[in-house]
């Protein structure tokens, strides 16, 4: 089974793919000694080095990370500070399932397990996302109805997920979609603004006691 070598690269190394082909075009990659090539496929028996060392798949890393208020989840934060910089360098390779808006706070599982990332974020596998949310005022029980049985009109469509009051302004919502700032949009279409946005479970992967700014592999 043939690989692209930037991608066992970036694999071997915690880099990014944009990285790995940097390194790649400085001709600072060899295959069986020689220099590797951009878009380049590779064999498993084939020999890769990089600075004179072998280079090994590291294997499939996953972790949960409770993300603070005034994070983006990218590696370029144009600004701003971003999630990567809560992480050791060695998890630089890992990349976000979906994303938290930097207002937002709570759960963010990073891989490098394209199947899972694929399994998590894909619509047909319907996996629940879960968020307590607070607003500037009381949800109506006109409004909640509206969100969870009608549905409210977005510019992208429909917008429809569960509501569990928790309290006057705190909500417990569940939804199986992910478009951005759905949650946020969704409630301002409406006539409210959403104060406090957390996350607190996406499929499988829970929060937990996870503190703010915190993180932990998933053991396999």
């Amino acid at each position: 089974m043939k690989t692209r070598i930037n991608k066992f690269v970036a694999e071997s190394t915690g880099l990014s793919r944009r990285q790995a082909d940097k390194l790649i075009e400085e001709g600072k990659v060899l295959v069986n000694n020689q220099v590797a090539q951009l878009g380049q496929s590779i064999n498993k028996n084939d020999l890769i080095s990089f600075k004179g060392q072998v280079l090994k798949p590291l294997g499939a890393r996953t972790i949960l990370l409770n993300k603070p208020v005034g994070y983006v989840c990218s590696r370029k934060g144009q600004g701003s500070k971003t999630i990567y910089a809560l992480l050791p360098a060695d998890y630089a390779g890992l990349k976000p399932v979906g994303r938290l808006d930097k207002l937002s706070s709570g759960l963010i599982i990073l891989t490098n397990d394209g199947n899972l990332n694929f399994q998590l974020s894909h619509p047909k596998y319907s996996k629940n996302k879960v968020y307590e949310v607070e607003l500037n005022k009381p949800l109506s029980q006109k409004d909640l109805s509206k969100i969870t049985i009608k549905g409210v009109l977005l510019s992208d469509g429909i917008s429809k997920f569960s509501i569990k009051t928790l309290s006057n302004n705190k909500l417990k919502i569940t939804m199986q979609e992910g478009r951005n700032r759905q949650i946020r949009r969704t409630f301002e279409a409406i006539g409210y603004h959403v104060t406090t946005l957390h996350r607190l479970q996406v499929g499988p992967f829970r929060l937990g006691n996870l503190r703010i700014g915190q993180f932990q592999e998933v053991k396999k």
